[in-house]
Parts: structure tokens; sequence; C-alpha cells
């Protein structure tokens, strides 16, 4: 923030400083430029815009929109006009208006210059494009932005094909680790794999702005994949360190590439948070508690179970009318998967070629005999016997929490301590060794969340690859704008009943009945 903030007032004092010699040049007394508000009030009128401009001006990041027309109109009465010399006006804004301002061959040329020129169709093309570009992206990286489900983890709260604005100054806006990179372009250039849109030229530390609310517990957020930093390119949608797990780090360095992402170039997911820091969590065959009480569970929250038939299966169009969208015949005869809501399930039942329904919960130790892959579930160790439906319990760490470190509990901390906040961890003959000294307990730096899908067995989520870091918050999911089903014909294919629909949080209910626990 310290480093941010310098780089802010060096930025204001050297373009003022260039408006300065301007102002002299125009025959405006240069003191004007130099007084807050005020100077701003001068420079619009100088220009001759309307006095809506210093409105908009103070609006943040917004303003930056005018500031980049006070910049522009303020060449364009010096005589200077070429596209890429206002191009480079905006980017370099304090060293070139300096340059401007010392240099005897520019002078004010005002009104009577710009009534004379005329711009191309191309010319105006090209502002008006770029105009949008800039607002769009300072719109997007600030204040919100739209979204898709892809997968059908949160279903079904959130269905594939469902179109979201996400507001990101809810939690408060996050400035960009690398805010050199190519507008409306996340992590790759469009139809590449590994082409970078990013440049890491400038690195900057986690800052966020002011925040209008915590993120609360059972909001649907949207957050940077945090195992996302290391990615195997051709096989961008699996998690790499579970394909180490499987294959060896050294069989998959030598067949695939694989690159790495800072945290803002991670990919988006989205979930619901389930657990807060400080809470106390557990899930028992299946059923999720926080703090020693059943968690919420949203309205069409789905699970996994194994359909028994006579032997006769089902018409697709039949469940797909009833909103069964996930089923599967098994090598088993008869035997069908179906992800299922309480609603679905009391219909599947009801059918006559239906025998035997039951949900599928893994118990404690499912994974410990097979040999095929390694653990998937966190911390992804031989210490614990956890599956998804039976895990925990455990509390999510928050800042300031002092956690006392051992061998068996240091999975864990693992990854908070190494990659999370940076820095280095080492066993030494049985003793744990943080940044060159042995240590017995670690002091959390950050905030830390839990996110699990609705479609409970269907999601990959924090009971995969554990906690989620306050600098991976990214926004808070506000409203379907659009949603298109995937399954129906192009004419059927908009949901019209989701068109605008906003997304609920949380239980009122169950907000007041459940005990938060104190961060002390």
């Amino acid at each position: 923030m310290q480093l941010i903030l310098i780089l802010l007032i060096s930025y204001y004092i050297l373009s003022h400083i260039g408006l300065y010699l301007i102002f002299k040049k125009a025959g405006i007394a240069p003191w004007k430029i130099l007084v807050p508000f005020y100077g701003i009030y001068e420079a619009i009128n100088l220009i001759r815009k309307p006095i809506w401009w210093m409105a908009i001006y103070y609006i943040p990041f917004v303003g930056f929109i005018v500031w980049v027309g006070i910049i522009v109109e303020l060449l364009k009465n010096m005589g200077i006009v070429s596209y890429w010399e206002h191009a480079l006006g905006v980017i370099a804004t304090p060293f070139y208006l300096t340059y401007i301002g010392l240099e005897d061959k520019y002078t004010w040329k005002g009104e009577d210059f710009l009534n004379k020129y005329q711009k191309s169709r191309q010319r105006e093309w090209a502002d008006a494009i770029s105009f949008a570009v800039i607002a769009a992206t300072l719109i997007r990286a600030i204040y919100i932005e739209a979204f898709t489900i892809p997968t059908s983890s949160m279903e079904k709260s959130l269905l594939v094909g469902d179109f979201l604005f996400v507001s990101k100054v809810n939690y408060g806006s996050r400035i960009p680790n690398t805010p050199i990179f190519f507008p409306f372009a996340h992590h790759t250039m469009w139809f590449t794999e590994s082409v970078k849109s990013y440049s890491e030229l400038i690195k900057l530390p986690y800052t966020r702005l002011p925040k209008l609310q915590e993120v609360k517990r059972n909001e649907a957020v949207v957050f940077n994949f945090p195992a996302g930093d290391t990615v195997v390119v051709q096989h961008q949608n699996r998690t790499y360190y579970q394909m180490v797990r499987d294959q060896g780090r050294e069989n998959i360095w030598r067949k695939f590439d694989v690159i790495d992402r800072p945290v803002d170039k991670r990919e988006n997911y989205i979930k619901r948070c389930v657990g807060l820091p400080g809470d106390k969590l557990q899930i028992i065959d299946g059923d999720l508690i926080i703090n020693d009480e059943a968690a919420y569970e949203p309205e069409g929250m789905q699970y996994s179970y194994l359909v028994q038939t006579d032997g006769r299966g089902f018409r697709k169009e039949r469940l797909l009318n009833q909103d069964i969208t996930e089923f599967y015949p098994t090598h088993v005869n008869g035997l069908w998967e179906m992800h299922l809501t309480d609603e679905n399930l009391k219909f599947i039942k009801e059918l006559p070629q239906v025998k035997l329904v039951q949900k599928e919960i893994k118990p404690l130790g499912f994974y410990q005999d097979r040999e095929s892959f390694k653990n998937p579930i966190y911390p992804n160790t031989d210490t614990t016997r956890w599956t998804e439906d039976n895990f925990g319990p455990i509390e999510i760490p928050y800042a300031g929490k002092k956690v006392k470190l051992t061998l068996e509990n240091l999975a864990l901390y693992d990854r908070i301590i190494r990659v999370y906040e940076g820095n280095e961890l080492d066993v030494v003959e049985g003793k744990i060794k943080i940044n060159g000294e042995f240590t017995e307990e670690y002091t959390i730096k950050m905030d830390y969340y839990w996110m699990m899908g609705d479609n409970r067995h269907n999601s990959q989520d924090s009971r995969f690859w554990g906690f989620v870091p306050e600098d991976h918050i990214v926004g808070k999911a506000v409203f379907i704008w659009l949603s298109l089903d995937p399954n129906k014909s192009f004419l059927n294919k908009i949901r019209w009943s989701r068109l605008f629909s906003l997304i609920h949080d949380d239980d009122e209910a169950y907000q007041e009945r459940i005990e938060i626990p104190q961060n002390n």
C-alpha cells in the first residue's frame, strides 16, 4: 500500500508540473492548477467542456476517463492531433506533459486551431473505440464484471448457462497484481492456450480498496482458484498438484508444459462461502456442520444417488422436463448415477421401474486403499482418513491467530505458510523451520474462507484444495442477467424466469440462530 501511495503521489506531482507549464503557455495563471478542486475546474474551463465533467472526475476510478479527456483536449489545443501522440500523453502523462511544457516549438493554439481541424472518419472510430475500451476496462476491473457458469457445481442455485454480474465493490475492489494487461482477456490471449494476456513487468502487492461489507456466510462468492498458481497447459481443467500426486512431478514436467500464474490471473471460481474465519467446520455423512450446528442448505441443493432399476432405462426428455440434468448409466446393468434435489428424488422414487435409491456417501478411509491415484481430499496426505462426505473437524484460520504446529497438523497449514503468505518452510530432523528459524507456532497473516458447491457430489471445492485466502476473493455474485439452457433447442434456450433475478445469499433465520465464534 505504501508503494502504491508513493507511485500515485509521484504521478500527481509530476503531472501537475506539466500542467503548470501548459497553463503558463495558455496565458492562465499557472498557480491555479496547483489548487485542489479549483485547478481541475480551471482545466475544464480551459478546454471548454461542461462543468459536469468535474463531478465525474471525482468518482473513484471512473474519474480517470475525465482525466484522459482533459489530457487529450489540452494536447489538441497545443496543436498535437496525432492519435499516437495522444496515446503517449495518456500513458506517460507526467513526462510527456512536462516535455510539451518545456519545448519551445509547442505553443497554445486554442479554439481557432480546433475550429479548422477536421477529424477523419477513421480517427473518429479510433477515438470512440479507445474511449469505450478504457471505460469498460476500468468498470470491469474495479466495479462490476460479467461471468458465466460453465459447470454444474452450483446446481440448482446457479445453472450451467447462467450469465452473472459480480460486484467487486462489496468486499472492496482489489487492485490488480498485474496492472499491465490486454483488455477483456483474463490470463491468456483469445484462441490460445498459453500466450499470456498480461505482463509481469510491474507486479503490485495485495491491496484492496475500502469494502462495503465483509464476506457473509452462505453468499455466492467469485474467487481466484487457490491451487491455480501452477498450471499444466495441456490440462488446464485439472489441478496441477493432484496430477503430480497421481503421476509424479518429473513425469508431468517431462510430458507437458507447466506455467505459473499470479493471484489475479488464476482461474475464476464461484462457490458458496459456507465457512468464515474462525468457524469450526465438519462434514458427517454428507451433512455440513458449522460451529456444531447443522448448516443452512440452499433450496435445490443436489447430492449423488445410485438408482437401481428393473433393467429399464429412462426417457431423457422426461428427466430434463423435471430439471434432472445429470444422469449416467454405470457399468452395472440397471444401475444409474443421478444428481438429485429433494424434489427430484421424490419424483425418481415414484417411477415404476425404480427398485432402490441410495445416497452415495464415502465413509472415512474410502481413499486409503486406492492405488490408482493419491488422496484427492485436503490436506492430500495419508495423515487423515477424510473424504468429501466425512471431513474434519477443522477451524478456519483468521488473521492474527496463532496456531501450534506439529508434524501431524503441518499439512493443514503448509500452503498458507509457504504459498499464500510467502514464507520458507522446512522440516529438519523432525523439527519445523520457518524462514530459517525453528518454531512450534505460526501467526496467520490473512483471513481464510471455506467454499463449497451446492451440487455437493459434483463440485471441486475446498474439500479438495483447502482454504481460500482473502487476497483471492474477487467479488460477490449479485444477479443473473441472462440464462441459456444448453439442453434446449435454439428457440427455447432462454430461461425467461431467471432473467434479471437476484442471487440470494443466505437463510436469515440460520444466521440468527448460529453462534458466531469470536476471533480472539
